[in-house]
C-alpha cells in the first residue's frame, strides 16, 4: 500500500517549487547563460576562457559537465522512456536540479560519469490529484474526473444514485424546497466521517490508483490483506488474541470458518482488521401518519355486583403526523430520532364499568380451586364411551371441599351416580357441582361465601376411588372448569 503522510502547506510549497524549477528555473538559467555566452563570446575566445556547468540535485553537488544541453537531453530521454509505460499521464521530472555556470581556463569535466550519476538520481513523477483525508494524503488518482468518480462511488454505497441526483438537483436549485408530504422520505444531507478534498501534487506513476482500487482502499484502509499461516496447536481464540481482535471478528474476516471448524496446519487466515479511511453518512427526514393507540380504562361502580362489566365507551385510535430524522451508513440505519409530532385526531379511550359490590350470595366470577391441593386425574370430555361433564381432582393434602365462589346451596343430596353431591347457584348465571362426597356439611338455601367448607371428599356413588368430581355450568350448559378456575 502506498501511504504518504505530509504537511499540506509544505507539500504545496514544494510542489510549486518543483514546477518552477522544472519548467521555468532551468530554462531561465540556460537562456541567461546563452545570453552571456553570446554577449561575451568573442571576449571568452580571446581570453581563452570556457564555460562549464556545475550540477546540484536536492542541494547536493553531483558534478560538472561541459554542455548543459546534455542534461536537458537526459531528462527528455527519461521522460520518453516513462511515457512508453504511462502514456496517459502528464509526466514531469521529480528530481530537483539546479545548474550553475562557471567560466574557467581549463574545463576538467567528465560528462559521461556525471550523466550516469544523474540518470540514477532522476525520478519521473506524474501530475495527479491527491485525495486528502484530514491531514493525510493516502492515495492519488489521475485527475479531477477520477477523483469525483471515487467520491460518487463512495457515496452511492450509502445513497442510491437516483436519490443522490435528486439531492444535487435540490441543492443547485434556486427554488425553495417544499415541505415534506405525508409518507415521504427525503435525503437532506450527506456527511463524511472525515474531511475529504482534492489536492494537486506529483507522485510516482505506479502509485496512482484506479477508481476501483481507490474506492477499495477508502473502504478497507489498506490494499494488502495480512495473512496468518496456522501452526500446530493453534485454535481460533488463540489466533484472535494474538492479533488483538475478538474471535467473532476473525470469523467474519474468514467466511466459512466457524467455532466448530477444524483448522489445518498451513491454512491461511485473513487477519486484517479493516478500518475505512472515510465513510459516508446520509441524513434523511421522513413524514408518516401513525396511529395513537387508545387506552383501556376501567371505572368502578359500587352499585353493580363484582364480576359484572359494562362497556361505557368504545375505543378508537387517534392519528398523528410524525417527522423523523434518520441516519444511515453504508445503507444501514445507525440512528433515528423524532423531530416533530403533530396530533391530528385525539384517541378515544375505551371505558369499561366494573362492579365492585360483593354479597355472600352472589358470585364474583372468579372461581377458586375447590379442594385442598391435589391434581386433575381426569379431564372433561369423552371417557369410557360417554361424556365426562367435569374434572376429577384426586390426592389432595386434606379431604376438605370448599365453595369455589360466593353463592347459595340449591342441592345437597344423594344420587346413584354422583353419590353425595352439592349444587351451588352463584346467582350470576353460573352453577357448580361437587360429587362423590363422603359427607355434606351444608343445607339447601344456605349462603356460602367463597372458600366455605361444604363437605369432605369421598368415593360415594359410581366411583373407583377417593376423589372430587367438579362441574361448572354457565347459563345451564356445562363448560370446562379449567377455563375459569384460577
Amino acid at each position: 500500500m502506498f501511504y504518504k503522510k505530509v504537511n499540506i502547506q509544505e507539500e504545496n510549497k514544494r510542489s510549486r517549487l518543483y514546477k518552477k524549477m522544472q519548467k521555468v528555473g532551468l530554462a531561465t538559467i540556460l537562456f541567461a547563460s546563452i545570453g552571456m555566452s553570446a554577449g561575451f563570446a568573442d571576449e571568452d575566445k580571446a581570453s581563452g576562457l570556457q564555460t562549464v556547468y556545475h550540477v546540484y540535485s536536492e542541494g547536493q553537488y553531483v558534478g560538472v559537465v561541459s554542455d548543459e544541453q546534455k542534461i536537458e537531453q537526459l531528462k527528455q530521454d527519461e521522460l520518453e522512456k516513462a511515457t512508453a509505460t504511462y502514456a496517459n499521464l502528464p509526466l514531469v521530472i521529480g528530481t530537483e536540479l539546479s545548474v550553475v555556470p562557471e567560466k574557467v581556463f581549463s574545463a576538467g569535466t567528465d560528462d559521461d560519469q556525471v550523466l550516469t550519476k544523474l540518470q540514477n538520481l532522476l525520478t519521473v513523477e506524474a501530475e495527479a490529484i491527491g485525495i486528502q483525508i484530514g491531514e493525510e494524503i493516502p492515495l492519488y488518482v489521475k485527475d479531477m474526473a477520477e477523483y469525483e468518480e471515487v467520491i460518487k462511488q463512495l457515496t452511492i454505497q450509502t445513497v442510491p444514485e437516483t436519490e443522490l441526483n435528486a439531492f444535487k438537483a435540490r441543492q443547485q436549485s434556486t427554488t425553495a424546497i417544499p415541505a415534506l408530504k405525508e409518507d415521504e422520505t427525503r435525503l437532506v444531507d450527506i456527511q463524511f466521517t472525515a474531511d475529504v478534498q482534492p489536492i494537486e501534487g506529483e507522485v510516482a506513476p505506479d502509485q496512482i490508483s484506479s477508481v476501483q482500487d481507490a474506492l477499495k482502499l477508502m473502504n478497507k484502509g489498506t490494499l494488502e490483506e495480512k495473512k496468518y499461516s496456522v501452526q500446530a496447536g493453534d485454535v481460533l481464540g488463540k489466533i484472535a488474541v494474538a492479533h488483538n481482535m475478538p474471535t467473532a471478528t476473525l470469523m467474519e474476516l474468514n467466511p466459512g470458518v466457524t467455532e466448530d471448524s477444524v483448522l489445518q496446519i498451513g491454512q491461511e487466515l485473513n487477519v486484517t482488521v479493516l478500518e475505512p479511511f472515510v465513510e459516508v453518512e446520509a441524513l434523511y427526514e421522513s413524514k408518516a401518519i401513525e396511529a395513537i393507540p387508545f387506552k383501556k380504562l376501567t371505572e368502578k361502580d359500587e352499585t353493580q355486583f363484582k364480576g359484572e362489566k359494562k362497556l361505557k365507551q368504545a375505543g378508537a385510535d387517534g392519528k398523528k403526523s410524525v417527522t423523523r430524522k434518520i441516519r444511515k451508513k453504508n445503507g444501514t440505519v445507525i440512528g433515528e430520532a423524532v423531530a416533530e409530532t403533530e396530533v391530528l385526531v385525539e384517541p378515544q379511550h375505551e371505558v369499561t364499568i366494573v362492579g365492585t359490590k360483593v354479597i355472600p350470595s352472589r358470585g364474583t366470577g372468579n372461581f377458586a380451586w375447590p379442594a385442598d391441593g391435589g391434581y386433575v386425574s381426569s379431564q372433561m370430555g369423552k371417557r369410557w364411551g360417554r361424556v365426562h361433564q367435569g374434572i376429577d381432582i384426586a390426592r389432595p393434602s386434606t379431604r376438605a371441599i370448599f365453595a369455589a365462589d360466593n353463592g347459595v346451596v340449591t342441592k345437597a343430596t344423594r344420587h346413584s351416580t354422583y353419590g353425595n353431591y352439592i349444587v351451588i347457584s352463584h346467582n350470576n348465571g353460573y352453577e357448580t357441582l361437587y360429587a362423590h362426597l363422603s359427607s355434606i356439611e351444608v343445607k339447601v338455601g344456605q349462603t356460602v361465601p367463597q372458600g366455605t367448607k361444604i363437605g369432605v371428599m369421598g368415593s360415594t356413588g359410581r366411583s373407583t376411588g377417593v376423589h372430587l368430581h367438579f362441574e361448572v355450568m354457565k347459563n345451564g350448559s356445562n363448560i370446562n372448569p379449567l377455563s375459569v378456575l384460577r
